[in-house]
């Protein structure tokens, strides 16, 4: 389904992307627009599938995991992916898997309590998947950038890669 945002559309998705749990009408007020015209929009962007559901953001090392990590993976051959994939799927501290192009088949970014986690990771789990030849960790010492989707249309300060 196409779907044409207008500036209407954005500005809800904006003040989605600020807080997820506003209510419609709050929005609605921010907008100087009805509650009901918030709630409608917000059903046709959910059914273009523009919004996707809300996610809780939960703190990862307050919950013990200490390590975040990126493992670029190359497989022994490419048609491998989907196996691999699924494999990865089933590893618990896999929390984005991407296919990508350049040095890697597959980049993944996980999360680990510790450095021997990590290690028993690499070594136990990935290292013992057949089809992949040959790993490369990164270790994040910190998420200095965190930024939403830009939404607005023309903000400079939102120019995203492509325009």
């Amino acid at each position: 389904m196409e779907y044409k945002l207008d500036s209407l559309d954005r500005q809800i998705l904006e003040k989605l992307q600020e807080n997820a749990r506003q209510s419609f009408q709050e929005i609605a007020r921010e907008l100087i627009v009805s509650g009901g015209t918030i709630h409608v929009r917000y059903n046709n962007l959910k059914k273009a599938g523009i919004i996707k559901g809300t996610t809780l953001i939960l703190d990862r090392e307050k919950l013990g995991f200490d390590i975040c990590a990126f493992v670029g993976i190359n497989l022994h051959n490419a048609r491998d992916y989907s196996k691999v994939i699924t494999k990865l799927r089933e590893m618990t501290e896999v929390v984005e898997a991407h296919f990508t192009t350049g040095k890697y088949n597959i980049f993944i970014k996980i999360l680990a309590r510790s450095t021997r986690g990590l290690y028993n990771f690499l070594i136990e789990r990935v290292q013992e998947v057949p089809e992949i030849q040959s790993t490369e960790t990164l270790i994040s010492l910190e998420i200095p950038i965190h930024h939403r989707l830009p939404i607005r249309e023309n903000d400079p300060k939102q120019s995203p890669a492509g325009t």
